[in-house]
């Protein structure tokens, strides 16, 4: 079966792509490295042909988190999709989002995640939704961002991060699945405050820095209640835990 990776060069895409391939599936890597582009529609038609599945992970790629281009990314790319697909009978369309998409509508970004799911579910293809949680290679991106004046301040906030390797597999699971015409949640085994991650990261990391809890400190954007970044039913959880993914990482050179 030929399954077309939208987003198939990036960090889920690239390990989608593998695992597919390692199934024995024809599967083509489409971005706009390799010719295909889902906004813009270059390539679409061809990389289409023959496709009974397309994934969608091109989840981090949009040119901006302010309101009207992530919406434009989105909405666009969701629409040429569609139309790509009806014009060669695939019949299931799988996405990747966030746990939380409809409670974070303060910023751009999740209103436009949520206007693609939106879009998914009504466009006529048999589809299935992945929501996963906060990925473990952004967790020191979210550090990095929290630091002001040399402290880092950081919402108490709950969050329940899981690493890529295991999103991805999960996604590619899903494709070769029949379609739920529905949403899969998933997350990491623990669930902590976003304040207590961060101290593990820097811990983790080898760097002295002091980390306060702020719970008027925003998350990319938005100010968080407690539990809108952890799944709120019976979601699929990894057994991989942050702390022992960081440690596996490669050391940091001074």
């Amino acid at each position: 079966m030929k399954i077309v990776v939208i987003g198939g060069t990036g960090l889920i895409g690239s390990q989608v792509v593998a695992n597919l391939r390692s199934a024995g599936h024809e599967v083509l890597a489409a971005s706009p490295n390799t010719g295909v582009n889902a906004v813009t529609g270059e390539g679409l038609a061809d990389a289409m042909k023959g496709a009974g599945v397309v994934v969608d992970v091109d989840v981090a790629n949009a040119p901006s988190f302010a309101d009207d281009a992530a919406m434009d990314f989105f909405v666009r790319a969701g629409r040429n999709l569609t139309a790509a697909e009806k014009a060669v009978g695939v019949t299931h369309h799988v996405a990747l989002s966030v746990v939380g998409t409809e409670l974070l509508l303060d910023s751009g970004y999740f209103r436009a995640k949520l206007a693609q799911e939106e879009l998914i579910a009504s466009a006529g293809v048999p589809w299935t939704l992945v929501r996963a949680t906060q990925f473990f290679e952004f967790v020191g991106t979210i550090a990095g961002a929290a630091i002001i004046d040399g402290v880092a301040r950081v919402t108490s906030a709950s969050i329940q991060p899981i690493a890529s390797a295991d999103v991805a597999a999960k996604v590619a699971e899903a494709a070769l699945a029949p379609p739920r015409n529905g949403m899969i949640e998933i997350a990491g085994p623990e669930r902590l405050p976003m304040v207590e991650l961060v101290k593990r990261h820097f811990d983790g990391i080898g760097e002295t820095r002091d980390v306060i809890t702020d719970d008027t400190a925003p998350y990319f954007g938005v100010l968080l209640e407690d539990r809108w970044l952890t799944p709120t039913g019976d979601a699929w959880l990894s057994k991989r835990r942050y702390s022992d993914w960081l440690a596996a990482q490669p050391k940091r050179v001074a």
